[in-house]
This record gives C-alpha cells, structure tokens and sequence, in this order.
C-alpha cells in the first residue's frame, strides 16, 4: 500500500506502518506536551505503542486462525483507525469465516484478562474507563482500552470483525454472495451512523466512518466479481486486439500508435512474440518531454509487467494485477508468447455487462494452446 514503511517480517508476514499513523504519533505527543509537558507526552505515546501492539497482536491472531485454513496473509498495515491484515482470501465456509473473524477480538480478551490479572486487587473499573488521564495506572488504561476494542470490534459493521461474523451466519442460511451484500449494506448504516456520531463526538468517528462504508463497498464489488469470474479463465476476458511496438521502435512511433488508436497501454513485443515491456500513455508523455522523440521505447517503458497464462483463472488474474499495481497484465500462451492484455477498465467493462444482463455468458476465445 502507498506511504507505508516496512518494518519487518514476522512468520512470514509483513508489518507495515502507515505514514498517517506516524503523524498521529507525534501529533499525540505534540497536543500532550504542549497540555502537562514532556511526562505527559512520553506517557501518552507510550500508551499509544502498547495500544497498537495489541492491535498488531489483534490482527496476527485473524492471520493464524487463517493460516489454519490454507490461507496466508502477505502483509498487515497498522492506520491510526486500527490495523488491516491482508488475507490472501476469506474462507468461503461460514465456520471458517467465523473462527477467523472472532480471533481477533479473542487477543484482546486474553490481553484484557492477564492486565488484570497482573493489576490484581488494585483495579479499579472506573479507572480503566479513563483511558486518557495518566495518573491511572498504564496497566489499567491498556486494559480498558483493549476491552474497548472488543467491543468495537463486534460491532455488526461490516467489514468490522462483528460484520464478518454476521456474514458469516447469514452465510448459512442465505449463501456468501447474498451475506455479503446484506452485511455490506448493514456495514454502510453503520457508517452513517458512526459519521453523525463523530460530528458531536469524536471527529475520529468520521474518519472510521468513511474507512467502513468505502470497505463495504470494495469488499461487495469483489464478492460480486468473483461470483462473475468463477470458472471463468483469463482468455476469456482478455483484449486480443491492439497495436504493440518493437523494442527498436521510437517514441515518435509510439506517438502515432497513439493517435490512431484507443489504446492506452502499449505492450513492447520482440520478433519471438515475448512481452519485452509495457508504454502507457502517460508515461510516454512524459517521456516526450524529457527524453525527445527519437528516443527508443525500450529505454522509457516499463519492464517489469506480471504476466499469467491465458488458461488461468480470471479471478487470480485480477488479484496479481492489483498486487503489482500494474497498468496491464501480459496474458501469454503456452510458448510464452503475447496474445492478450488485461486491464482493470476492460474488467470493469465485463462488470458493467454483467450488471445490466446477468445472465451474459460470454463467449469462448482459444488462443494459441
């Protein structure tokens, strides 16, 4: 994800730090110091760390429950609305869906018990609640604050950790696809709700708000684009007809490829067929006004483009195209050869098809086996 730093691996998972929760850091410690001076800021970032390395323990605790089930996470990103762990896929079975949703909130239940545990006679529940006074114990507070995300968490808003175990039972009953719809639209009230909180609130709210109702949607359109592309292979939906360059052709060649067609990327093809690169318009712009016309696309395009087998599934394709943040994803036959692009626009062109006539079936290509 952009603005995120690595920080390290652990269990073959990545942990990345967002850039916005960097700035919430200091400005926490910024607001804190100018209130009761340099204890009270180093007090409250402390606090902060700990809070969001429960967090992290949260989101490790849906990353081994998955890892039960064959499914890995890439990469966990911690925002300063709380944390995403990246899984591979959702499991499609409700029981397994619901142990991975609940495994996060369970951490912070076991974390809450042990603070207390450790606090003894001396908690105290009032003191918990006042997570922002640092005269309570940072013991207390931290245990308070990771009872808190439990509840939270448990919010029925998807894709909240409660969403997912409410998609997760209505899955029973009505399928996954018709859940994730029902739970996505129940996830958005939310969001509009937390959204009005926050306007008398917690400005915070609105922010979550916003994170709830877009991943709502996104998590929706996915489901709904599996349920499109399930059995469906790349040659299927891939673009088959478009204008490519040599590798010895120039940026004025590419400039004319450009007017007479629609194209916006333009894959760079050897005499063999192989994909050597991909020039998208944008880049050849700006590769006109820094290099000049006569320069050879070879030095200009981008060389590093994923590429997939065309008898792979679509919705694979989809996936490594949007890891690699690609313009377009090389589609080749079985002697590696160019025979098709895929891009985000031509797959969203299959979506709006599909919206309008669901039934579409689209027809069978077969390019070179």
């Amino acid at each position: 994800m952009p603005w995120s730093i690595h920080v390290g691996t652990i269990a073959g998972t990545a942990v990345r730090i967002h850039v916005t929760f960097l700035l919430f850091l200091a400005w926490i410690g910024f607001a804190q110091y100018r209130l009761g001076g340099p204890a009270a800021a180093a007090d409250s970032v402390l606090f902060i760390a700990l809070l969001f390395l429960c967090v992290l323990l949260h989101e490790f605790g849906h990353v081994l429950a998955a890892r039960r089930y064959g499914v890995r996470t890439p990469h966990i990103t911690l925002f300063p609305i709380g944390g995403v762990a990246s899984l591979e896929r959702i499991p499609e079975k409700p029981g397994e869906e619901l142990v991975v949703a609940v495994a996060g909130p369970a951490v912070n239940v076991v974390i809450a018990l042990v603070l207390v545990i450790i606090l003894g006679a001396t908690v105290d529940l009032t003191d918990m609640a006042r997570l922002e006074d640092p005269r309570v114990s940072l013991l207390a507070r931290l245990a308070g604050a990771n009872i808190i995300l439990v509840l939270f968490n448990m919010i029925p808003a998807f894709p909240m950790d409660g969403g997912r175990v409410l998609r997760a039972i209505l899955a029973m009953r009505v399928g996954f696809s018709r859940a994730t719809q029902l739970a996505a639209t129940i996830g958005q009230g939310f969001a509009f709700l937390l959204g009005f909180a926050g306007l008398f609130l917690n400005p915070l709210l609105i922010f979550i708000a916003i994170f709830v109702y877009l991943a709502a949607s996104s998590e929706a359109e996915h489901v709904a684009f599996r349920d499109v592309t399930r059995g469906l292979p790349v040659g299927e939906a891939m673009i088959t007809q478009f204008e490519v360059l040599g590798p010895q052709s120039s940026l004025d060649d590419a400039v004319e490829t450009m007017i007479r067609t629609s194209q916006k990327e333009f894959p760079v093809v050897d005499g063999g067929g192989h994909l050597r690169g991909i020039l998208t318009r944008d880049a050849l712009v700006m590769a006109l006004r820094n290099h000049g016309a006569a320069s050879p696309v070879i030095e200009v395009m981008n060389a590093e483009v994923p590429t997939i087998h065309y008898r792979q599934p679509l919705e694979a394709a989809f996936r490594k195209l949007n890891e690699a943040k690609a313009p377009a994803l090389g589609v080749l036959d079985g002697n590696d050869r160019l025979v098709g692009l895929l891009t985000a626009e031509n797959i969203g062109e299959m979506m709006l098809v599909r919206s309008v006539q669901p039934e579409w079936r689209f027809g069978h290509r077969n390019p070179r086996a």
